[in-house]
């Protein structure tokens, strides 16, 4: 199969096309940067040009005319993925859904949105119009958009009361659109909402999107300060337990990463001090404070409803989840990071035996979650990162110890997750991307349905560097 990128191009240049050279390799990048293997391998890559449709009707017709002249499609939003998952590998056509970002309607209890939607702007207009706020979005809030999240995300804050964002009742309903010679419009509930969330846009390009929405809090930002990280990881996982005190987020950081690393927390803390950053509804403030009052060592160094520090730190939020490696990168370009699953019930006996293990090389950055109405925690440690060689090593420890791996340094569906195909993805693609055309390289079952997992997955067809 033969792309035609001219004549496509051609037949397109009736819609927002763009084919500038700079601004397209701009929104042909995401942030696989903040890998180090990732980049080595990504950095050059880049689409041929860029459409942004207006609407589904568009949508489906740049989809047409793709098909016809078998030119592949890596669908993006804001390219905040941390994944390399939207990457052109193959060139063609970048799909920005960045016009596509309607609040469509707001009812109790659920929003109904256009996927190129930024999450801050629908959390704002849903407090707006109806005292209501998004149950769960990701640290990249102010720019990133609701249905990158869906297509790319996992979790984030929220997670500590929601859980991860495929647990049922996280998303009501997927509108997807599918890449054939005369695509469909499907509608997704329940069980079938896995065949789309979560998988990169390989098998459907999502064009609306139904979540629920809970009532709005002006939340209140914490930071406490511990000199033993493992004392507030343990105060962490007590108080997310507090059944009676309603929590966004609680996330333990260990020293010295927020010394070194959160500019504005500097003045005010000492380089040996951890923190735990804290999001907590106004009505829980009373009792998060008789709480927090019994661990004797716990010292409050930032509250947002009573601060005087004459540079203020911005939402807490944004020094939690992805924004803890984004902060240390600024400031240190060596460090990249893991995502760990440290499972119940023995969550905290594993962070202290990676700790032992690793010491600075690995510094904890943790996030309090729910799965099965139990309280864990999923890890986003720093790495200190000297060589593949030894960032392999470090993730087979922490396998070798039962602790899941999540691998960022990977661009596929599978090694990025269970390193296991998922039939619902790769059968529902079978039916709804014949070609194979929807972001190529990301779902290894299409492609080498034998590949083994003993190395890295190399892409056949992905562009060579220039």
């Amino acid at each position: 199969m033969s792309s035609n990128i001219d004549l496509c191009k051609s037949a397109l240049s009736k819609y927002d096309l763009d084919t500038n050279p700079a601004t397209v390799k701009q929104k042909s990048r995401d942030f696989f940067w903040y890998s180090p293997v990732l980049k080595a391998r990504l950095d050059h890559l880049v689409g041929d040009f860029v459409v942004s449709p207006k609407n589904e009707a568009e949508l489906i017709d740049i989809l047409k005319i793709c098909y016809e002249h078998d030119v592949p499609v890596t669908t993006r939003g804001a390219g905040t993925g941390n994944y390399g998952q939207a990457m052109p590998f193959d060139g063609g056509c970048i799909l920005h859904l960045n016009h596509m970002n309607k609040v469509k309607e707001i009812h109790p209890g659920s929003v109904i949105v256009e996927p190129g939607c930024l999450i801050k702007d629908l959390d704002a207009e849903c407090k707006a119009h109806s005292g209501q706020e998004v149950r769960m979005f990701s640290s990249t809030w102010a720019t990133a958009t609701i249905g990158g999240f869906i297509a790319g995300g996992s979790g984030g804050i929220g997670s500590i009361r929601w859980g991860s964002l495929r647990d049922l009742g996280n998303i009501i309903r997927l509108r997807v659109v599918t890449m054939e010679a005369e695509p469909r419009i499907l509608e997704f509930r329940h069980d079938e909402l896995a065949r789309v969330s979560h998988a990169y846009g390989t098998n459907g390009i999502i064009t609306e999107v139904e979540i629920p929405l809970t009532p709005a809090y002006d939340w209140v930002d914490m930071a406490i300060g511990f000199d033993d990280f493992m004392e507030a990881a343990r105060y962490s996982d007590a108080i997310a337990n507090e059944d009676g005190i309603l929590l966004k987020l609680a996330s333990p950081i260990e020293a010295p990463v927020p010394f070194d690393y959160f500019q504005r927390f500097t003045p005010h803390i000492r380089r040996e001090q951890s923190l735990v950053m804290i999001m907590v509804a106004p009505q829980s403030l009373d009792a998060f404070l008789t709480f927090t009052s019994r661990y004797t060592n716990a010292e409050i160094v930032y509250r947002s409803d009573n601060n005087d520090w004459p540079r203020n730190p911005g939402p807490i939020f944004e020094y939690t989840w992805n924004h803890t490696t984004l902060r240390a990168l600024k400031v240190d370009p060596s460090i990249t990071y893991l995502q760990v699953r440290y499972g119940y019930p023995d969550h905290l006996e594993k962070v202290a035996e990676i700790r032992k293990i690793f010491g600075d090389e690995v510094p904890q950055h943790l996030e309090a979650i729910r799965t099965n109405g139990k309280v864990h925690f999923a890890g986003l440690s720093l790495v200190r990162f000297t060589s593949e060689e030894r960032l392999d090593e470090i993730i087979r420890i922490h396998e070798d110890l039962g602790c899941m791996i999540f691998n960022p340094h990977r661009y596929t569906l599978e090694e990025g997750g269970r390193q296991s195909v998922d039939d619902r993805q790769l059968k529902f693609k079978q039916e709804a991307d014949p070609k194979g055309l929807l972001n190529p390289g990301k779902m290894i079952a299409w492609d080498d349905p034998d590949f083994k997992y003993d190395e890295m997955y190399v892409y056949p067809k992905m562009k060579k560097a220039v």
